[in-house]
């Protein structure tokens, strides 16, 4: 078989492959458990039940009041990465991108300060109840 028609069969194969790679759903969730029971989510879509905006390098609402269990989806505003780090390990997002956003659910009541890792000065507090 010349190179010539080995192209030929595989360029049909690489285009189906690469629409495939392109398409796809923005609602796959990832979730990895940490230390301390929270659950930290990357989602796409989805009701949650609070909010937190990053936005002029600040949390906001601070503090925030939730109930254990429930999500809180954390939105980047601004135009660079940051992250929410619980200062004790309960949860970590890791990098979001700007205009990206990530979702955590803390298992048990209590206070939880926070912080961007990236940049120290950002801090905040959840209050979760049970």
């Amino acid at each position: 078989m010349t190179m010539r028609r080995v192209v030929s069969l595989l360029l049909p194969v690489l285009a189906v492959v690469a629409v495939a790679a392109c398409g796809g759903s923005s609602k796959t969730t990832s979730t990895t458990s940490t230390p301390a029971g929270a659950a930290v989510a990357s989602t796409g879509s989805g009701a949650a039940t609070a909010s937190v905006s990053i936005k002029n390098f600040a949390f906001s609402p601070v503090p925030l009041s939730v109930k254990v269990g429930e999500t809180i989806t954390v939105t980047n505003n601004d135009g660079t990465d940051h992250t929410f780090t619980d200062n004790g390990g309960a949860f970590d997002t890791g990098h979001i991108a700007p205009s990206a956003s990530k979702t955590v659910a803390i298992a048990k009541a209590g206070t939880y300060d926070y912080h961007c890792n990236i940049h120290p000065s950002m801090k905040g507090v959840i209050q979760v109840s049970g």
